[in-house]
């Protein structure tokens, strides 16, 4: 048995949560992938794959054993980017972003992949949470989230301070639509408080900070709507029977619609600084320091100003 291939195979599974899509990501048959497990499992003397009608994830032995792929697999990986020496950066980089900093992930990777053709940049939206996962499994090489949150535990990560998010109440203006999107004069977030929104759900920390902001009366706000879908949370709003509150990024991503309006958010100044996050002890790929070289690139910082990014300070 090749035991890197059986790696490979266990960790393309443990990523697509199903036996035919790993086959397929693997560019191989599904009997040839679950001989490979099996095989991997009578090596090793116990239980990997827990095995129902459908893939039931991995027992604890299992977890183990993949947690040893990732290291070996990136090792590997990481050797052999050595050995080729001055070859430009390439090979996929797993980058993860909050969802209201999305659109600030995509405008990075398009010119990261427009600086260095060679990357192959795999964007995925995650809560903070799944986001910590991520990174400490080696599962990602790069986040964008919130780093105050990491405040007790920044010793792990290395950060690199990006940008503030301004909050906006986002809502329908009732007559003929303008041009575009406008943006209105501030407003108090007691006001927004009086308001049905539709918010996230409670598994992200956006709605933490927002929760905070709008309950800092004495009073607890509790949604019209909940979603974990900010492409919901914006048609819900434009369909009129809600509003919402976003970050600065994202007002930016509503584009052109020209029904709605967005008047940012004041009395408290809200500022949650977000920033791009990797684990500390996990020696980057070619590829993931040329994302952050990226970073401190004049055109990224012209790019993220005009996006809606209001540049860390």
């Amino acid at each position: 048995m090749n035991l890197l291939v059986a790696m490979r195979y266990l960790v393309a599974l443990d990523r697509h949560g199903h036996f035919g899509r790993a086959a397929a990501a693997c560019h191989v048959s599904q009997p040839a992938l679950s001989n490979a497990l099996r095989a991997l499992e009578q090596e090793f003397g116990v239980p990997i794959v827990k095995r129902t009608r459908t893939y039931g994830g991995l027992t604890p032995e299992g977890e183990v054993v993949l947690a040893t792929a990732r290291r070996t697999l990136r090792d590997i990986d990481l050797l052999t980017q050595d050995l080729r020496g001055s070859q430009a950066p390439g090979g996929p980089l797993r980058v993860a972003a909050i969802p209201t900093a999305m659109p600030l992930l995509a405008v990075f990777i398009a010119l990261l992949r427009e600086r260095h053709p060679g990357i192959t940049p795999v964007a995925l939206a995650m809560s903070s949470p799944d986001i910590d996962r991520g990174l400490a499994t080696l599962s990602l090489d790069l986040a964008l989230g919130y780093t105050e949150r990491l405040r007790d535990t920044s010793a792990l990560y290395t950060i690199w301070p990006l940008a503030r998010e301004r909050y906006y109440l986002l809502r329908r203006v009732e007559g003929e639509p303008a041009n575009g999107l406008r943006i209105g004069h501030p407003v108090p977030w007691s006001d927004a408080a009086k308001l049905p929104l539709c918010q996230l759900t409670p598994d992200m920390h956006n709605r933490a900070i927002i929760d905070a902001a709008l309950s800092s009366g004495g009073s607890r706000v509790e949604p019209a709507i909940e979603t974990n879908s900010l492409l919901t949370l914006v048609l819900t709003v434009s369909a009129g029977a809600v509003a919402g509150i976003l970050p600065g990024a994202m007002i930016a991503a509503v584009g052109d619609r020209g029904e709605l309006e967005a008047l940012p958010l004041v009395d408290p100044e809200i500022r949650a600084p977000i920033g791009f996050i990797a684990l500390a002890a996990a020696r980057p790929s070619r590829a993931t320091q040329a994302a952050v070289e990226l970073l401190h690139d004049p055109r990224w910082l012209a790019l993220l100003a005009r996006h809606g990014g209001e540049t860390h300070r």
